[in-house]
């Protein structure tokens, strides 16, 4: 071979090699890279998410409680916005310089060419105006999306709110990706699949100009979006919205149950807030100030906090005591002023003594409860206090005292109940007794439950011995929703027999006893005062209640913070609830007033003025907050 051919054969080579390196990089362009595709697609294709309506939120009685708003999200693809006004485009849609140039930089550094969130939630008056000039910014676009809006400012605890999935989530539900809502906490929380819907997507041709000029191949590969589905609740909303009437510049809670389904009627929880707060582009100012208020607004008493059970715990323990064989109806013990054999202690009101078990109720004897406890936890034939107190424990659980009850609402609490472990480290291995802890015969001591099993238990009791697990959903889209969870009758474990001694000592509280100033004429409400005493200040008012006596229709716990005897203000405004709800009028007007404008804080306090409401767009240490309860802390009953 010449060394002409072989240096000809070289450049042959040569260029061979560089036609099948661009061969290659074209093949890589063409077929394998989709990025000048995709950048191509863009100028020309638009994929617009369209985002489902969330579904409405309706009362037992078919009122509309939360429905949709229209607004508007500002997309933008980086790449494309060139060459356009930034001032002109800030002052459309109220925003700063520094805020576009940090909007802009944070959405390129997702992608240069895929869109992302720019501006949320454009009122419609703004989304008007920059409709007509978004031909003058190329790069950008807007999609329809929808808030939440609040007909009456009412129930903003029970419902919830939404706001914008976070990182982990996206990274575990692949059904979300940045920019979506969800339910963070209520019923929205709780129902958030069966609300959101499915989203849908269409493709649109646009110009060069970034104005649209119809679907992409007749909407080939459009997807439709799927609405989502209704919610009816179990509560009344104008029950709902007269409780919260009645707790207004208070601390506390009401929750009322319909005890033959375990319907919640109504879950107050004061102070409240106007649920449009946490609605729009104020969502996050509007967050900040309500989670630094002192009453702490945004805590849920209702089914976070603890209290004392007090009253409520003595027809426990009347129950509970009579079906173990330890106490009757005719059983009488003294009182003086307090319990006798540890000198007075629980103390006690004057009242006539000694009494029988109904009187004891009616009187609510505090020395009579000691008595009953001793009976309980002293009974031989569990051998030892160990023995005995582990069956109280399992007895009052039966209660849903200590356990958490299984509803759909996020968040609800157990409550507290002491243990033998607790005992042992406190008073030492063998070093208690009866005597010992003999508040917790009077729900005082270590004992805290939450107003909705304050509720439940009246319900239970109502029932003469059984209860459903307390829910607040009805019906899901067009279909009555009963999971079966709901219809299990949860037990007692106290036979029927029992129950009329103690239900007629209540009826007896209401007509003749410490709630007398509170019954209402041709109802009869069955109903226990307390006044639990608070190690922080002045004592708690407690009421709980059913009515009528026969075939209840509702039951009810009032607790209202710092205000004192039970009767004073936790059994008015339960009685008022009652009435309300039963006759759909109010016979006290005079009552009503009162408890309307009463204002009862904590002394030295007063309620901060909450934001208001403003825009046009907008219509695990957990934070609880519970009261801490002392070991000799007593129920003072009045």
């Amino acid at each position: 071979m010449s060394a002409s051919s072989g240096r000809q054969n070289v450049i042959i080579f040569i260029f061979l090699s560089v036609g099948l390196v661009y061969l290659m990089r074209l093949f890589f362009l063409q077929v394998l890279d989709n990025s000048y595709k995709n950048s191509a697609d863009n100028n020309v294709i638009r994929i617009i998410t369209d985002y489902p309506s969330r579904g409405l939120i309706y009362d037992r009685k078919g009122r509309l409680l939360v429905y949709n708003e229209p607004v508007y999200d500002l997309m933008i693809i980086p790449k494309q916005a060139r060459n356009l006004d930034t001032l002109e485009l800030c002052g459309l849609i109220g925003i700063t310089k520094e805020d576009y140039i940090a909007k802009f930089q944070k959405a390129r550094a997702y992608s240069p060419v895929k869109p992302s969130l720019f501006e949320k939630q454009l009122s419609v008056e703004t989304y008007a105006t920059l409709q007509e000039k978004l031909y003058k910014f190329p790069g950008f676009f807007v999609e329809p999306r929808t808030l939440r809006k609040y007909p009456k400012p009412v129930a903003a605890h029970l419902f919830g709110y939404i706001g914008e999935v976070d990182s982990a989530t996206t990274r575990k539900n692949p059904y979300y990706k940045e920019g979506d809502y969800i339910g963070k906490s209520g019923v929205e929380l709780s129902y958030e699949e069966a609300l959101r819907g499915k989203r849908g997507s269409h493709r649109v041709m646009v110009d060069v100009f970034n104005r649209e000029k119809g679907k992409f191949q007749n909407g080939r590969f459009d997807t439709v979006a799927v609405a989502g589905e209704n919610l009816t609740l179990t509560i009344d909303a104008k029950l709902q919205e007269y409780g919260e009437q009645l707790l207004a510049n208070k601390v506390g809670s009401v929750v009322a149950i319909e005890p033959a389904t375990g319907e919640i009627l109504c879950m107050v929880s004061s102070p409240a807030y106007d649920p449009n707060l946490l609605v729009g582009r104020s969502r996050t100012k509007n967050y900040g100030r309500l989670l630094v208020d002192p009453f702490k607004p945004l805590f849920n008493r209702s089914q976070m906090a603890l209290y004392p059970p007090g009253s409520t715990f003595k027809l426990v323990m009347a129950l509970l005591a009579q079906q173990d064989g330890v106490l009757f109806p005719t059983t009488r013990y003294p009182c003086a002023h307090g319990y006798p054999p540890m000198g007075g202690k629980p103390k006690c009101h004057p009242h006539a003594s000694p009494l029988d078990l109904q009187w004891s109720i009616t009187q609510s004897c505090n020395s009579y409860y000691s008595y009953v406890f001793r009976s309980v936890i002293d009974n031989r034939k569990f051998g030892n206090t160990e023995a005995a107190f582990t069956h109280w424990r399992e007895a009052i659980a039966k209660f849903g005292i200590g356990v958490k009850l299984d509803s759909d609402l996020p968040s609800v609490l157990r409550g507290s109940v002491p243990t033998i472990a607790y005992y042992d480290k406190y008073f030492g291995k063998g070093s208690w007794k009866s005597s010992t802890i003999i508040s917790l015969g009077i729900g005082q001591g270590e004992l805290g439950i939450t107003p909705l099993q304050n509720a439940n238990i009246l319900a239970a009791v109502a029932n003469r011995g059984w209860f459903y697990t307390p829910h607040v959903v009805k019906e899901i889209g067009s279909r009555h929703y009963l999971p079966e969870q709901f219809k299990v009758k949860h037990s007692l474990g106290i036979d029927a027999q029992y129950f009329p001694v103690v239900i007629d000592g209540m009826e007896n509280v209401v007509e003749a006893g410490t709630a007398a100033a509170s019954k209402v004429k041709g109802i009869s409400i069955c109903g226990k005062t307390g006044t639990a005493q608070n190690p922080h200040g002045k004592d708690h008012s407690v009421f709980v209640a059913f009515a009528p006596k026969d075939n209840p229709k509702i039951a009810i716990a009032v607790t209202v913070e710092n205000a004192g005897w039970g009767g004073t203000w936790a059994a008015p405004i339960a009685t008022l609830m009652i009435e309300e709800y039963l006759r759909d009028s109010i016979s006290r007007p005079d009552l009503d007033k009162r408890m309307r404008e009463g204002v009862i804080l904590p002394e030295g306090a007063q309620f901060r003025p909450q934001p208001k409401d403003t825009s046009k767009q907008q219509p695990k240490t957990s934070p609880v907050t519970a009261v801490k309860v002392r070991r000799e802390a007593v129920l003072k009953e009045h």
